[in-house]
This record gives structure tokens, C-alpha cells and sequence, in this order.
């Protein structure tokens, strides 16, 4: 599943940076997630690298975008192949 970014998202802007698949941007309010490239950073680290930076602890799974790691894995492929994930050890933006 796809993650989200809650209403208590403080605009820090250290998430956006860490996403390889720049599924993170400004949303109006606060920060988005896109959950056509969101792969819980499946694909390039164990653990989603948004969440581990947050410091408000405001970004869950998104229960409407239910993945399993399988279709996770499909989607980093298919953002890599169009040129929008990050390789494999290439740094964050």
C-alpha cells in the first residue's frame, strides 16, 4: 500500500527530498504523496525513508492504496524503467 502524509504534517521539508521515486510534492497545505509512484520505498531500501525522517510522525500507510510488496515491486520497476526512480545507490536529490 501506498504511504499518506496526515494534517499534522509541520511542512519541514525533509521527506520530499528522500523519496526515489518523487512521489512526495508541496500539496496545498501540507505535503502529498502520489500514490501512482509511492512504493514504501520498496525497491530501494527495507524501510520507508519518509517515515524514518519524519519528525511529527504524520506519514501512515494509505488504506485506500492497498499493494502487496509483489505489486510494490512492479511499480519501483516500471517508475525506474520510465526514468523516474532513483538506480540503486544514486543519492537523494
Amino acid at each position: 500500500m501506498a504511504l499518506m502524509i496526515t494534517d499534522a504534517c509541520i511542512n519541514c521539508d525533509v521527506c520530499e527530498p528522500e523519496c526515489p521515486n518523487s512521489a512526495i510534492s508541496p500539496g496545498e497545505e501540507y505535503y502529498v504523496i502520489d500514490p501512482g509512484r509511492c512504493t514504501e520505498c520498496v525497491g530501494h531500501f527495507d524501510t520507508p525513508q519518509c517515515a524514518e525522517v519524519c519528525p511529527v510522525d504524520c506519514i501512515p500507510n494509505d488504506p485506500r492504496h492497498l499493494e502487496t510488496r509483489e505489486q510494490l515491486q512492479a511499480k519501483c520497476d516500471a517508475l525506474r524503467a520510465a526514468g523516474i526512480a532513483r538506480a540503486p545507490g544514486q543519492p537523494a536529490r
